[in-house]
């Protein structure tokens, strides 16, 4: 066991350096070299764990959507809840900051951007599914539209809020796109449940920390 949660940490050590590593070069100008010299391993320890620089940047786009959200009773709230919970990784997780920024990277064609769009879209469907049978949205409502529309919007709104504030500002942005968005797509009872401010993001990662996931 001892092993096992060795080689865990080490794996995380090796992902984090590389994401520092491909956020300061990008992807194409980083070398193997420069996570070494980064993380304090030796390339036999590195290779161990991951066989190639491209590899290593693959794991760090799955990472970025393989993120948990709270159990809501609201499952409107989940799907809030995920772009407010990603807008505070954003400003504090290095692999998550570094996903979002190789899946933005086009020019680095070695890489699956594809996937990662296709997954939040996927993620952002199941959720405005299970909402549609529980009857939170509008009758109207596309969900496939919907769930890309959620996807390309928090992608230009986190570009923006990079180049803008380094992401200080991505809370208070991705609540205005949720206040503006989901009085279109949730009925009015659900609504005025929903907690779409800003704050929750950092109330969100909190619980995370603590327990896991629950908020």
């Amino acid at each position: 066991m001892a092993i096992q949660e060795r080689a865990i940490r080490t794996r995380r050590k090796i992902l984090e350096a590389a994401a520092t590593v491909f956020e300061q070069q990008g992807y194409q100008a980083a070398t193997i070299t420069e996570i070494l010299a980064l993380v304090g391993l030796t390339k036999g320890s590195l290779y161990f764990h991951f066989k190639s620089k491209e590899e290593l940047a693959q794991a760090i786009l799955d990472a970025q959507t393989d993120i948990a959200v709270p159990s809501h009773r609201i499952k409107l709230q989940e799907l809030a809840d995920s772009g407010l919970l990603l807008a505070h990784l954003l400003q504090t997780d290095p692999l998550v900051r570094a996903g979002v920024h190789l899946t933005l990277q086009q020019h680095a064609v070695q890489l699956n951007h594809h996937l990662s769009f296709h997954t939040w879209s996927r993620q952002n469907r199941q959720v405005l599914q299970l909402a549609q049978e529980r009857g939170e949205v509008l009758p109207h409502v596309d969900i496939d539209e919907v769930g890309q529309l959620l996807v390309g919007a928090f992608a230009g709104i986190q570009a923006m809020s990079h180049a803008m504030s380094d992401y200080s500002d991505l809370p208070q942005r991705v609540s205005v796109l949720l206040r503006h968005v989901f009085p279109s797509i949730a009925t009015p009872s659900v609504l005025g449940q929903l907690e779409l401010g800003p704050d929750r993001s950092a109330r969100l990662a909190e619980g995370r920390r603590g327990a896991d996931g629950p908020a």
